[in-house]
């Protein structure tokens, strides 16, 4: 019984070790398992780019966009349907200008000859016009890249919803002559904003307390150049057309109707990373 219980004592200790030892067999296989499926990934991804297949799943992309009316920044979002073709989220903001928009100075002359200018303003401008937009669109695959030197074209269409922002502008007057005062175009101001006695513009600061809203929908059409070396990368060329729908009239100039109708073109300088 001794001898039994002697042994019994001395297979324990034995058993437990054989046992972590095999635990930890079955984590180094696992370890290795995982390592092979990550080498075959990756070279599954590398034979994908030498062929100039796609081979990734999602991407996101920062622009720079430059309209014949104004400029602004995206963001967009782009999750691949197949390899040809994708669902691209897209956000913007713009800052557009009117087309009779001239920036004027004025100056006063001092006694000893000197002449001191005013803040630069825009004559006869009563809004500063921002858009928020937001899009759902897709994105096809027209032309892949040959090589790694190549240029991949894609055709994209979007639309979606356009809030407009007008942030009243204001200006600086003399009224009457020696006495300076701060106002933005209203019907009792108007002669005073449109006359002789503009000492200049106020800055960025003045008129967000009064912004108000214009909703509105927009869509647009374009063709995107990706020349980046690598598929893992975006950098591309978009050229395209915005055309833009607001519910209320947009005022810009105080002399001239506004509109709600705006159709413009545009190319973004793209950057990004694909996954």
């Amino acid at each position: 019984m001794k001898q039994i219980l002697f042994f019994f004592c001395c297979a324990l200790p034995f058993n437990g070790l054989m046992a972590q030892q095999s635990g930890k067999a079955v984590d180094k296989q696992g370890r290795e398992d995982k390592k092979l499926e990550k080498r075959q990934r990756i070279n599954e991804m590398l034979r994908h780019e030498e062929e100039g297949e796609p081979s990734y799943q999602k991407h996101t992309v920062w622009g720079f966009k430059l309209n014949h009316d104004g400029y602004g920044g995206s963001y967009e979002i782009g999750k691949m349907k197949s390899p040809y073709k994708a669902t691209l989220l897209q956000f913007e903001l713009n800052d557009k200008k009117h087309q009779k928009e001239e920036k004027q100075s004025t100056g006063s002359s001092l006694g000893s000859g000197f002449i001191v200018l005013g803040n630069p303003f825009v004559y006869g401008k009563v809004n500063h016009f921002y858009q928020l937009k937001g899009a759902i669109g897709q994105q096809l695959m027209i032309g892949n890249k040959g090589n790694k030197n190549g240029v991949a074209v894609y055709g994209i269409y979007a639309g979606g919803v356009s809030l407009g922002l007008l942030r009243p502008y204001y200006i600086d007057v003399q009224s009457p002559p020696g006495q300076t005062r701060t106002i933005k175009y209203t019907p009792a101001d108007s002669a005073a904003f449109l006359g002789q006695y503009i000492v200049g513009g106020t800055g960025i600061a003045k008129g967000w307390s009064d912004l108000k809203i214009a909703p509105g929908i927009h869509a647009k059409a374009a063709l995107r150049f990706d020349w980046n070396r690598f598929n893992n990368a975006v950098t591309a060329l978009e050229f395209g057309f915005n055309f833009e729908y607001y519910l209320s009239k947009v005022d810009q100039m105080a002399t001239i109707e506004g509109k709600n109708l705006f159709v413009n073109g545009y190319i973004s300088l793209l950057f990004g990373r694909r996954k």
